[in-house]
């Protein structure tokens, strides 16, 4: 589907606020309640929106520590592989996982409350998950951007 103007101005205030209402949405575009109702289904059914979701602060929940870390498989057998996918699922701590190419098998985004909590994420819980031969660990000082807005068009190329 190709998305024109009200789309863009839709999802992007979406993405701010998952609470506004039709009329909120109404008032941004130049649409009918209707139409803004058939284009946020349209824009549904066709997997442009996800979900609906609370994002959390992980400050009032006392996830005060945010690190990333690198794990290297000691295999990369297609099985061992899957099992590392699956056994990361269930780990709470982890926020994001992505396998990469270069260095490291993997990039976990997680979160503890503190270091001694981050300590027996790493060392009890991670190390242990079949297939996991090295780990490397960097600890956030500093958030300089945090986001879940996506861009809802390419940036002109010059």
């Amino acid at each position: 589907m190709d998305m024109d103007k009200n789309d863009r101005i839709i999802l992007e205030a979406l993405q701010g606020n998952s609470r506004l209402t039709i009329s909120e949405l109404t008032d941004l575009v130049e649409l009918s309640t209707s139409g803004v109702q058939k284009r946020l289904k349209k824009l549904e059914d066709q997997g442009f929106i996800e979900s609906f979701v609370a994002i959390l602060s992980r400050k009032h929940l006392d996830l005060n520590l945010l690190c990333f870390v690198e794990v290297t498989l000691g295999t990369h057998d297609r099985q061992e592989v899957a099992d590392f996918d699956e056994a990361i699922q269930a780990l709470p701590e982890v926020l994001e996982c992505h396998r990469l190419t270069g260095g490291a098998d993997y990039l976990l985004k997680v979160v503890a409350h503190d270091r001694e909590h981050l300590d027996y994420f790493l060392m009890d819980v991670l190390m242990p998950t079949p297939a996991v031969d090295k780990m490397k660990t960097s600890i956030v000082l500093k958030e300089i951007k945090e986001t879940t807005a996506v861009p809802t068009q390419q940036r002109p190329m010059t």
